[in-house]
Protein backbone atom coordinates (compact mmCIF):
# COMPACT_ATOMS: atom_id res chain seq x y z
CA UNK A 1 0.00 0.00 0.00
CA UNK A 2 1.06 3.47 -0.61
CA UNK A 3 0.83 6.44 1.53
CA UNK A 4 -1.90 9.06 0.28
CA UNK A 5 -1.23 11.81 -1.87
CA UNK A 6 -3.62 15.08 -1.65
CA UNK A 7 -6.76 13.83 -2.90
CA UNK A 8 -8.63 15.01 -5.74
CA UNK A 9 -11.03 16.65 -3.80
CA UNK A 10 -9.00 18.11 -0.86
CA UNK A 11 -10.02 21.67 -2.43
CA UNK A 12 -13.35 21.47 -1.93
CA UNK A 13 -14.00 20.28 -5.35
CA UNK A 14 -16.63 17.28 -6.03
CA UNK A 15 -15.06 13.89 -7.63
CA UNK A 16 -18.35 13.06 -8.71
CA UNK A 17 -20.43 14.12 -11.76
CA UNK A 18 -24.06 15.68 -11.08
CA UNK A 19 -26.10 14.42 -13.88
CA UNK A 20 -29.37 15.32 -14.67
CA UNK A 21 -31.96 12.53 -15.21
CA UNK A 22 -33.16 12.51 -19.13
CA UNK A 23 -36.18 9.62 -18.63
CA UNK A 24 -38.99 8.74 -15.38
CA UNK A 25 -40.10 5.85 -14.42
CA UNK A 26 -43.43 6.43 -15.58
CA UNK A 27 -42.88 7.18 -19.34
CA UNK A 28 -39.60 5.38 -20.65
CA UNK A 29 -38.87 1.76 -18.66
CA UNK A 30 -40.49 -1.66 -19.23
CA UNK A 31 -40.66 -2.93 -16.40
CA UNK A 32 -42.41 -5.94 -14.65
CA UNK A 33 -45.71 -5.37 -12.79
CA UNK A 34 -44.37 -6.55 -9.47
CA UNK A 35 -41.31 -4.55 -10.16
CA UNK A 36 -43.25 -1.25 -10.98
CA UNK A 37 -45.27 -1.75 -7.98
CA UNK A 38 -42.49 -2.01 -5.61
CA UNK A 39 -41.02 1.17 -7.13
CA UNK A 40 -44.90 2.94 -6.25
CA UNK A 41 -44.53 1.67 -2.76
CA UNK A 42 -41.14 3.20 -2.19
CA UNK A 43 -42.18 6.37 -4.01
CA UNK A 44 -45.15 6.46 -2.02
CA UNK A 45 -42.73 6.12 0.75
CA UNK A 46 -40.98 9.00 0.15
CA UNK A 47 -43.77 11.14 -0.69
CA UNK A 48 -45.75 10.37 2.37
CA UNK A 49 -42.38 10.49 4.64
CA UNK A 50 -43.85 13.34 6.89
CA UNK A 51 -47.34 11.84 7.35
CA UNK A 52 -45.86 8.31 8.86
CA UNK A 53 -43.03 10.05 10.64
CA UNK A 54 -44.07 13.34 11.91
CA UNK A 55 -48.14 13.45 11.91
CA UNK A 56 -47.94 9.52 12.93
CA UNK A 57 -45.01 9.58 15.40
CA UNK A 58 -43.56 6.92 13.88
CA UNK A 59 -40.08 8.91 13.68
CA UNK A 60 -39.89 8.40 17.73
CA UNK A 61 -39.40 4.61 17.37
CA UNK A 62 -37.86 4.50 13.81
CA UNK A 63 -35.40 8.07 13.59
CA UNK A 64 -32.81 6.14 11.64
CA UNK A 65 -35.71 5.86 8.89
CA UNK A 66 -35.20 9.31 7.08
CA UNK A 67 -33.18 7.68 4.69
CA UNK A 68 -34.77 5.73 1.55
CA UNK A 69 -31.84 3.16 0.87
CA UNK A 70 -33.31 0.31 -2.11
CA UNK A 71 -31.44 -2.25 -3.95
CA UNK A 72 -31.94 -3.56 -7.65
CA UNK A 73 -30.99 -6.45 -8.37
CA UNK A 74 -30.97 -9.49 -11.25
CA UNK A 75 -29.44 -10.66 -14.34
CA UNK A 76 -26.94 -7.98 -16.68
CA UNK A 77 -28.97 -6.21 -19.24
CA UNK A 78 -32.79 -6.32 -17.21
CA UNK A 79 -32.50 -2.53 -16.70
CA UNK A 80 -31.24 -1.45 -13.59
CA UNK A 81 -29.03 1.57 -14.19
CA UNK A 82 -31.77 2.73 -16.56
CA UNK A 83 -34.24 2.40 -13.69
CA UNK A 84 -32.21 4.33 -11.48
CA UNK A 85 -31.42 7.17 -13.23
CA UNK A 86 -35.90 6.97 -14.67
CA UNK A 87 -36.20 6.94 -10.25
CA UNK A 88 -34.49 10.38 -10.08
CA UNK A 89 -36.09 11.63 -13.20
CA UNK A 90 -39.94 10.45 -11.39
CA UNK A 91 -38.88 12.13 -7.90
CA UNK A 92 -37.63 15.20 -10.04
CA UNK A 93 -34.26 15.07 -8.65
CA UNK A 94 -30.24 15.23 -9.92
CA UNK A 95 -28.76 12.28 -9.62
CA UNK A 96 -24.67 10.96 -8.87
CA UNK A 97 -24.12 7.85 -10.55
CA UNK A 98 -20.93 6.07 -8.56
CA UNK A 99 -18.95 3.40 -10.53
CA UNK A 100 -16.03 1.55 -8.70
CA UNK A 101 -13.50 3.99 -10.75
CA UNK A 102 -14.68 6.31 -9.10
CA UNK A 103 -13.95 5.18 -5.58
CA UNK A 104 -10.96 2.61 -6.37
CA UNK A 105 -8.06 3.83 -5.44
CA UNK A 106 -4.11 2.04 -4.57
CA UNK A 107 -3.73 4.61 -1.36
CA UNK A 108 -3.98 3.97 1.95
CA UNK A 109 -7.75 5.05 3.35
CA UNK A 110 -7.78 6.99 0.03
CA UNK A 111 -11.16 5.20 -1.35
CA UNK A 112 -12.88 5.12 2.32
CA UNK A 113 -12.37 8.63 1.81
CA UNK A 114 -13.86 8.77 -1.98
CA UNK A 115 -17.09 7.14 -0.61
CA UNK A 116 -17.69 9.22 2.29
CA UNK A 117 -17.23 12.36 -0.76
CA UNK A 118 -20.02 10.95 -2.46
CA UNK A 119 -22.11 11.25 0.17
CA UNK A 120 -21.75 15.11 0.76
CA UNK A 121 -21.67 15.58 -2.68
CA UNK A 122 -25.21 13.52 -2.52
CA UNK A 123 -26.09 15.59 0.35
CA UNK A 124 -25.17 18.72 -0.45
CA UNK A 125 -26.98 18.62 -3.79
CA UNK A 126 -29.71 16.48 -2.50
CA UNK A 127 -29.19 14.69 -5.35
CA UNK A 128 -30.18 10.91 -5.64
CA UNK A 129 -26.78 8.74 -4.90
CA UNK A 130 -26.57 5.81 -6.97
CA UNK A 131 -23.99 3.43 -6.76
CA UNK A 132 -23.62 0.28 -9.71
CA UNK A 133 -22.09 -3.01 -9.73
CA UNK A 134 -22.59 -2.63 -5.38
CA UNK A 135 -21.28 -6.03 -4.63
CA UNK A 136 -18.24 -5.27 -4.93
CA UNK A 137 -19.00 -2.55 -2.35
CA UNK A 138 -21.63 -4.61 0.12
CA UNK A 139 -19.90 -7.57 0.43
CA UNK A 140 -18.91 -9.58 3.43
CA UNK A 141 -16.33 -7.80 6.06
CA UNK A 142 -13.59 -10.12 6.52
CA UNK A 143 -13.60 -12.46 9.27
CA UNK A 144 -9.54 -13.49 9.21
CA UNK A 145 -8.18 -10.24 9.02
CA UNK A 146 -4.37 -11.16 7.47
CA UNK A 147 -2.50 -8.18 6.02
CA UNK A 148 -3.12 -4.47 5.73
CA UNK A 149 -5.26 -4.99 2.16
CA UNK A 150 -7.99 -6.55 4.11
CA UNK A 151 -7.65 -3.99 7.05
CA UNK A 152 -8.40 -1.59 4.17
CA UNK A 153 -11.44 -3.32 2.24
CA UNK A 154 -12.85 -4.21 6.36
CA UNK A 155 -12.26 0.08 6.92
CA UNK A 156 -14.09 0.61 3.23
CA UNK A 157 -16.90 -1.41 4.16
CA UNK A 158 -17.43 0.33 7.52
CA UNK A 159 -17.25 3.54 6.12
CA UNK A 160 -20.04 2.85 3.93
CA UNK A 161 -22.26 1.44 7.18
CA UNK A 162 -21.20 4.98 8.76
CA UNK A 163 -22.31 7.06 5.90
CA UNK A 164 -25.56 4.78 5.33
CA UNK A 165 -26.90 5.70 8.67
CA UNK A 166 -26.35 9.17 8.79
CA UNK A 167 -27.66 10.12 5.46
CA UNK A 168 -30.56 11.57 5.03
CA UNK A 169 -31.14 11.51 1.21
CA UNK A 170 -31.84 8.42 -0.99
CA UNK A 171 -29.50 5.63 -1.69
CA UNK A 172 -29.79 3.49 -4.45
CA UNK A 173 -27.56 -0.40 -5.24
CA UNK A 174 -27.81 -1.94 -8.46
CA UNK A 175 -25.88 -5.40 -8.71
CA UNK A 176 -26.10 -8.33 -10.54
CA UNK A 177 -24.62 -10.96 -7.72
CA UNK A 178 -26.84 -9.50 -4.80
CA UNK A 179 -26.51 -13.05 -2.98
CA UNK A 180 -22.70 -11.84 -1.83
CA UNK A 181 -23.68 -8.87 0.05
CA UNK A 182 -23.00 -8.85 3.87
CA UNK A 183 -26.14 -9.02 5.72
CA UNK A 184 -25.15 -5.86 7.34
CA UNK A 185 -25.99 -4.21 4.74
CA UNK A 186 -29.30 -6.40 3.73
CA UNK A 187 -30.89 -5.31 6.97
CA UNK A 188 -30.01 -1.64 6.43
CA UNK A 189 -32.37 -1.34 2.79
CA UNK A 190 -35.86 -1.23 2.84
CA UNK A 191 -36.47 -2.21 -0.53
CA UNK A 192 -34.82 -4.80 -2.56
CA UNK A 193 -36.50 -4.67 -5.89
CA UNK A 194 -35.90 -7.68 -8.38
CA UNK A 195 -35.64 -7.10 -12.33
CA UNK A 196 -36.02 -10.17 -13.96
CA UNK A 197 -35.64 -11.50 -18.04
CA UNK A 198 -38.77 -10.50 -19.50
CA UNK A 199 -42.12 -12.71 -19.77
CA UNK A 200 -43.83 -13.21 -23.29
CA UNK A 201 -45.55 -9.32 -22.61
CA UNK A 202 -42.88 -7.50 -21.29
CA UNK A 203 -40.82 -8.40 -24.46
CA UNK A 204 -43.88 -7.17 -26.37
CA UNK A 205 -43.45 -3.95 -24.45
CA UNK A 206 -40.27 -3.57 -25.42
CA UNK A 207 -40.27 -4.58 -29.17
CA UNK A 208 -42.94 -2.12 -29.29
CA UNK A 209 -40.78 0.82 -27.60
CA UNK A 210 -37.54 -0.25 -29.51
CA UNK A 211 -39.12 -0.90 -32.72
CA UNK A 212 -39.46 2.43 -33.64
CA UNK A 213 -41.82 3.28 -36.39
CA UNK A 214 -39.70 4.69 -39.05
CA UNK A 215 -38.14 1.51 -39.60
CA UNK A 216 -39.32 0.08 -42.74
CA UNK A 217 -40.93 -3.37 -42.75
CA UNK A 218 -41.42 -6.18 -45.16
CA UNK A 219 -44.20 -7.55 -43.08
CA UNK A 220 -47.00 -5.45 -40.60
CA UNK A 221 -45.15 -4.81 -37.61
CA UNK A 222 -47.33 -5.92 -35.10
CA UNK A 223 -47.00 -9.16 -36.89
CA UNK A 224 -43.21 -8.58 -37.02
CA UNK A 225 -42.90 -7.77 -33.10
CA UNK A 226 -45.08 -10.93 -32.43
CA UNK A 227 -42.85 -12.96 -33.62
CA UNK A 228 -39.97 -11.27 -32.58
CA UNK A 229 -41.38 -11.40 -28.66
CA UNK A 230 -41.67 -15.19 -28.87
CA UNK A 231 -38.41 -15.83 -30.55
CA UNK A 232 -36.47 -13.42 -28.36
CA UNK A 233 -37.78 -15.96 -24.64
CA UNK A 234 -34.52 -15.44 -22.39
CA UNK A 235 -32.94 -12.65 -24.09
CA UNK A 236 -32.79 -9.16 -21.74
CA UNK A 237 -33.92 -5.89 -22.96
CA UNK A 238 -30.63 -4.77 -23.57
CA UNK A 239 -30.26 -8.12 -25.83
CA UNK A 240 -33.12 -6.93 -27.63
CA UNK A 241 -31.73 -3.58 -28.41
CA UNK A 242 -28.48 -5.79 -29.55
CA UNK A 243 -30.95 -8.03 -31.55
CA UNK A 244 -32.16 -4.38 -33.43
CA UNK A 245 -28.28 -2.99 -33.56
CA UNK A 246 -27.30 -5.83 -35.68
CA UNK A 247 -30.54 -6.82 -38.03
CA UNK A 248 -30.65 -2.91 -39.29
CA UNK A 249 -27.63 -3.10 -41.13
CA UNK A 250 -28.36 -6.52 -42.12
CA UNK A 251 -31.05 -5.29 -44.22
CA UNK A 252 -29.08 -2.24 -45.75
CA UNK A 253 -26.00 -3.95 -46.75
CA UNK A 254 -28.58 -6.09 -48.84
CA UNK A 255 -30.27 -3.29 -50.15
CA UNK A 256 -28.77 0.34 -49.64
CA UNK A 257 -30.91 1.90 -52.00
CA UNK A 258 -34.64 0.46 -50.93
CA UNK A 259 -33.55 -1.64 -47.80
CA UNK A 260 -36.77 -3.22 -45.51
CA UNK A 261 -36.14 -4.94 -42.74
CA UNK A 262 -37.72 -8.35 -43.25
CA UNK A 263 -38.42 -11.29 -40.52
CA UNK A 264 -35.40 -13.33 -41.53
CA UNK A 265 -32.82 -10.29 -40.73
CA UNK A 266 -34.63 -9.99 -37.20
CA UNK A 267 -34.49 -14.17 -36.67
CA UNK A 268 -30.94 -14.65 -37.98
CA UNK A 269 -30.22 -11.48 -35.28
CA UNK A 270 -31.77 -13.11 -32.48
CA UNK A 271 -30.59 -16.23 -33.20
CA UNK A 272 -27.25 -14.45 -33.03
CA UNK A 273 -27.46 -13.15 -29.79
CA UNK A 274 -28.52 -17.04 -28.08
CA UNK A 275 -25.60 -18.27 -29.70
CA UNK A 276 -23.61 -15.75 -27.92
CA UNK A 277 -24.94 -16.13 -24.95
CA UNK A 278 -24.21 -19.91 -25.19
CA UNK A 279 -20.73 -19.68 -26.56
CA UNK A 280 -19.09 -16.41 -25.13
CA UNK A 281 -18.48 -16.04 -21.58
CA UNK A 282 -20.82 -16.70 -18.45
CA UNK A 283 -23.25 -15.63 -16.10
CA UNK A 284 -23.21 -17.49 -12.39
CA UNK A 285 -24.03 -15.98 -9.25
CA UNK A 286 -20.75 -16.48 -6.98
CA UNK A 287 -21.14 -18.19 -3.92
CA UNK A 288 -20.56 -15.63 -0.76
CA UNK A 289 -17.51 -15.87 1.47
CA UNK A 290 -14.41 -14.64 2.61
CA UNK A 291 -12.51 -15.11 -0.54
CA UNK A 292 -15.29 -13.14 -2.79
CA UNK A 293 -15.59 -10.87 -0.45
CA UNK A 294 -11.75 -9.99 -0.95
CA UNK A 295 -11.53 -10.58 -4.44
CA UNK A 296 -13.98 -7.34 -4.90
CA UNK A 297 -12.52 -5.36 -2.24
CA UNK A 298 -8.92 -6.05 -3.85
CA UNK A 299 -10.52 -5.13 -7.06
CA UNK A 300 -12.11 -1.75 -5.56
CA UNK A 301 -8.49 -0.89 -3.87
CA UNK A 302 -7.13 -1.21 -7.32
CA UNK A 303 -5.48 -4.61 -6.70
CA UNK A 304 -6.49 -6.82 -8.92
CA UNK A 305 -4.73 -8.78 -11.05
Amino acid sequence: MEESPIPENFLGKSIHELRSPRISLENDVVLAPETRRMFEEAIGAMRHHKTIYTDWGFGTVDPMGRNMILNLYGPPGTGKTLAAEALAGTLKRQYLHIGISELESKYVGETAKNITAAFKSAAAEGALLFFDEADTLLGARLSSVTQGIDNEINAMRSTLLIELERFDGIVVFATNFAKNYDNAFVSRIRYHIEFKLPDLEGRKLLWQRLLVPGVPLAEDRDSIIERCAIASDGLSGREIRTVLRTAFPRALVEHVENPCVQWRHFETAIADVHAANRNVGSYKHVVSNDNVSSDAGRKLLGFSD
